[in-house]
């Protein structure tokens, strides 16, 4: 996003969280800035800019699931406010959370992120405002690799684009979902999560839809499968899920056959994103996105049918 539309966004922050007669001149830091989405925020509001594609349609509804009762306690709630748009991009208003601190790993809400899950998961969709949009994570997973393709040449790219074509056509994004009856967030993780009036409460509904709730679980399970998560983490994550009734893994047994098909696209999304963006930065990969390349060698070297 230009310096020029960022400004603008932190002008409309400032309008919304001032009364219009009262001077202003405090600033409004800029939470985050991509093309899928620019967030700015004034004191306790937030103001997010979505990308200029966004189904306004899909988006609307989005907002009624998150403003829904039956959400209550799940989804950080949106701000009511008109519909707008700046620079044709949709806008949506939130109050302030506090994200999970980065340097502190030792204190990562895993519990809260399994139960929030769960209950995410276990909401009827038959009480929702609609028609709700599919949960968009394959998709997100193809425009991983649309978009390393279109950085360059990477010697990465060719172990990626292997493991890529070893998935079925659903985790693509070129074919129906198999598993399409949860209300599911799309893109968890730990990042997608702040704390509001004392407690965790997810965040972001850009991706929420109805889909295979087991995708809600595949970042971390990739992460864990790669050696990035720490099997205590897992555990406490996975745990918390099932105690809270989550239905995307059995209660008992073994949890990997769900999990399998859409941890790998995660991986091949992870990689894929990381390459993109050391081609980018014109530099070499790092020691976390080579463990994932690894992963997505393993995932290549694998027979069809067990992918």
């Amino acid at each position: 996003m230009t310096a020029g539309l960022t400004r603008e966004l932190a002008v409309a922050a400032r309008a919304a969280a001032h009364d219009p007669v009262r001077d202003c001149v405090c600033s409004a830091p800029v939470l985050a800035d991509r093309p899928d989405g620019t967030v700015v925020r004034h004191g306790d509001l937030v103001v997010k800019a979505h990308a200029c594609d966004t189904d306004r349609a899909g988006l609307y509804a989005q907002l009624a699931v998150a403003a829904h009762p039956s959400l209550n306690g799940i989804l950080l709630p949106p701000l009511p406010a008109p519909r707008a748009a700046l620079d044709g991009r949709p806008l949506t208003y939130w109050p302030h959370g506090t994200p999970v601190d980065p340097e502190r790993p030792e204190h990562a809400p895993w519990e809260a992120a399994g139960e929030l899950l769960a209950r995410l998961h276990r909401t009827s969709v038959d009480v929702l405002p609609g028609p709700l949009p599919p949960m968009r994570g394959p998709v997100k997973a193809a425009r991983a690799l649309s978009r390393m393709r279109e950085a360059g040449p990477h010697p990465a790219a060719a172990v990626i684009e292997r493991a890529w074509a070893a998935l079925p056509a659903w985790a693509r994004a070129e074919a129906p979902l198999t598993h399409a009856g949860a209300l599911c967030h799309g893109d968890l993780h730990l990042g997608q999560l702040v704390r509001h009036d004392g407690r965790w409460l997810l965040i972001d509904i850009d991706d929420l839809g109805v889909g295979d709730p087991a995708w809600d679980l595949a970042r971390p399970a990739a992460w864990y499968a790669a050696g990035l998560l720490a099997p205590d983490e897992w555990t406490r994550f996975l745990g918390a899920y099932l105690a809270a009734g989550g239905p995307a893994v059995p209660a008992d047994g073994d949890p990997w056959p769900a999990l399998d098909v859409p941890a790998k696209a995660l991986t091949v999304q992870t990689a894929a994103l990381a390459v993109a963006k050391a081609v980018a930065d014109n530099r070499v990969l790092d020691e976390v996105e080579e463990l994932v390349v690894q992963s997505c060698d393993r995932i290549a070297a694998l027979p069809a049918e067990l992918t």
